[in-house]
């Protein structure tokens, strides 16, 4: 019975990821006829805006099922493919979390596009990043080894408890630069945000990345070959 119910449960979610994934295309096709040729395609954190022929909106959109399918296709190539089992349900979420992100990076060039300056971009954006990094944070600890998701060092790889206190702390970090991130957004400087969002992540990538491979040394010397 609970195997039918974790099943169902996973079809749903399945499914939600692929309707989310065809909203950005769905959205873009509502209103394209609509936009200016020239759309903006970049904020930079110094304020300039870039801008591109309006067909690269189909771009943006495109990436979504793109990636919905790239996620899938993902477990079935990883030589540890059986390991996608046991973290299955938030590897599904994380999909979902990031399909609701291009969703709204597609919103925003939309309206950006045809009311300008009705978003705070630079505000917006940080502020997703850094829930997007708190998000990832949390469920990081739960992944298990493989080679597309996560810590993926050469010294994680080959140790299962080298794995699994890389992405404890790794978790760790991540949540906490996302929560500096994500302060961060509302600074009224766009440089503060920038650095807001990016030192922490750098931190937050560097330590468990150096942290693996001394655990991974450590063990080595505890039990010589």
């Amino acid at each position: 019975m609970n195997d039918k119910k974790e099943r169902i449960t996973r079809n749903r979610k399945q499914a939600l990821v692929w309707g989310l994934s065809l909203l950005p295309v769905i959205l873009a096709a509502a209103v394209y006829q609509k936009l200016p040729q020239q759309i903006p395609t970049n904020w930079g954190f110094d304020g300039h805006v870039s801008y591109g022929p309006k067909s690269t909106l189909w771009t943006l959109a495109g990436m979504a099922p793109f990636l919905a399918v790239l996620f899938q296709v993902l477990p079935f190539i990883d030589p540890k493919k059986k390991n996608y089992l046991k973290f299955e349900n938030v590897y599904q979420s994380f999909q979902i979390f990031f399909q609701i992100f291009m969703l709204i990076m597609v919103g925003i060039v939309i309206t950006e596009s045809l009311r300008p300056g009705t978003v705070q971009v630079s505000t917006l954006v940080t502020a997703m990043c850094g829930v997007l990094f708190m998000f990832i944070g949390n469920i990081m600890p739960k992944f298990r080894q493989n080679f597309f998701c996560g810590f993926r060092t050469p010294w994680a790889l080959s140790d299962e408890t080298v794995w699994n206190k890389t992405h404890r702390l790794g978790g760790r970090l991540m949540f906490l630069a996302g929560i500096l991130g994500f302060a961060g957004a509302f600074l009224p400087w766009d440089r503060a945000k920038m650095a807001m969002l990016l030192v922490p992540m750098i931190g937050a990538t560097a330590v468990p990345y150096v942290m693996s491979y001394v655990w991974f040394r450590n063990i080595s010397k505890q039990n010589p070959q």
